[in-house]
């Protein structure tokens, strides 16, 4: 068949009129096709193996769409905040639930899970998420169940006396800056801190600040000593004596400063280093305080919501209390305490003029008084309105 002048092509090189037809159905599908394969390629991104929610299981219905992508969660601590320090540091927008993220920091098995169940049950877990960084070097038994099962996120060795106590809290911080964009307030706990208000005081309470709560002390015995654990002048030139600062190492962080922590490496790479003094080296109450004070004191209302008292000072250790010393009254009295603010200039005695701030955690209770607080838990722990005659 000639098709143009001096082109000749045999019958076989010419698109048969059967094929046709088919030829148009495979290149409309072409498509299609493309479309499985990366819809497949991108479910294998999501998948429980790979996901960062699957170390967070919580209300998993598989037959809910993805909304997003979660990026996978490094083992780097440089990488982990690096990308913590991406996310957006505002509050939830207006309208949006907001969310406190319960931090606990432990080398132990939690003795007081069963109370902390108790404070959580009948609450929305929507309203709450909880993260346990747990030394790996150390033994958990029994293991985490309940509110605590599968929230234990990558943990290092965390040893008192060094700069890893407050790099676990680094830790912790950054991992819930990535987990939930609506996490609101950050709190920080021991295994021997215990809360002392029902959860919706609590809830109340904290959602309704646009400050942190984080103490700030200046002028403090052995400030000195603190500021050269390191070595003479090793803070220096970032961190001037006059600017450091102490403070308990529990604390209530507000989104935009949790941000601050994660995104913070000039003054963290001062108190990142081996102490040479190791008997006034305390990072974990001295570097939040110091970060804090410097970058943003006015946002912060200087003092802790964590009771403890120092009035029996065993040591570096604060009162512990036993199980026969835990009645109502003990929590009744806790409650009727008032933080203690910080000192100087911003963070000053006015803090004190007009505020009411209420303890809404205490430490430190030993294990053994677990049975005499779940006695109590509905009638006077998380009953707001108890008194004792």
């Amino acid at each position: 068949m000639r098709v143009a002048a001096g082109f000749n092509l045999p019958a076989r090189d010419m698109l048969s009129p059967t094929l046709f037809p088919l030829f148009c159905a495979l290149f409309l599908c072409l498509p299609l096709a493309v479309i499985f394969i990366v819809q497949r390629e991108i479910t294998a991104v999501v998948s429980p193996e790979s996901s960062f929610r699957s170390l967070y299981p919580r209300n998993v219905h598989p037959s809910s769409p993805v909304v997003r992508l979660r990026p996978l969660i490094p083992k780097d601590d440089g990488q982990l905040l690096r990308l913590a320090s991406r996310v957006n540091p505002n509050q939830p927008s207006p309208g949006s639930t907001r969310k406190l993220a319960f931090m606990f920091l432990t080398t132990t098995p939690l003795p007081f899970a069963p109370l902390w169940e108790t404070f959580f049950n009948g609450s929305s877990n929507e309203l709450y998420n909880v993260y346990v960084h747990a030394d790996p070097t150390r033994e958990y038994d029994p293991p985490f169940s309940g509110v605590f099962e599968n929230r234990v996120i990558h943990s290092k060795p965390s040893i008192r006396n060094s700069p890893t106590l407050a790099a676990a809290a680094r830790r912790l911080i950054a991992h819930a800056l990535l987990d939930d964009p609506k996490n609101y307030m950050f709190a920080l706990f021991s295994p021997s801190c215990v809360p002392i208000h029902s959860f919706d005081f609590t809830y109340n309470t904290l959602v309704s600040s646009n400050r942190s709560f984080i103490e700030i002390l200046k002028d403090e015995p052995l400030q000195f000593d603190r500021w050269a654990a390191w070595g003479p002048n090793a803070m220096l030139p970032e961190v001037r004596l006059d600017e450091f600062r102490i403070g308990s190492q529990f604390w209530v962080l507000k989104r935009k400063h949790a941000h601050l922590v994660a995104r913070d490496r000039r003054i963290w790479g001062k108190f990142n280093q081996t102490c040479v003094w190791e008997y006034s080296c305390y990072p974990d109450e001295t570097y939040f305080a110091t970060l804090l004070n410097m970058r943003d004191p006015r946002g912060c209302v200087p003092a802790t919501l964590t009771h403890v008292d120092w009035s029996a000072n065993n040591g570096s250790h604060p009162r512990i209390y036993e199980a026969e010393e835990v009645v109502p009254e003990l929590i009744v009295r806790l409650r009727d305490t008032r933080p203690r603010y910080g000192e100087d200039g911003i963070n000053g005695s006015d803090w004190s003029v007009g505020r009411n701030d209420p303890f809404l955690f205490a430490r430190k209770f030993s294990p053994e008084s677990l049975g005499a607080l779940m006695g109590m838990a509905r009638t006077v722990l998380f009953n707001d309105s108890a008194c004792v005659n």
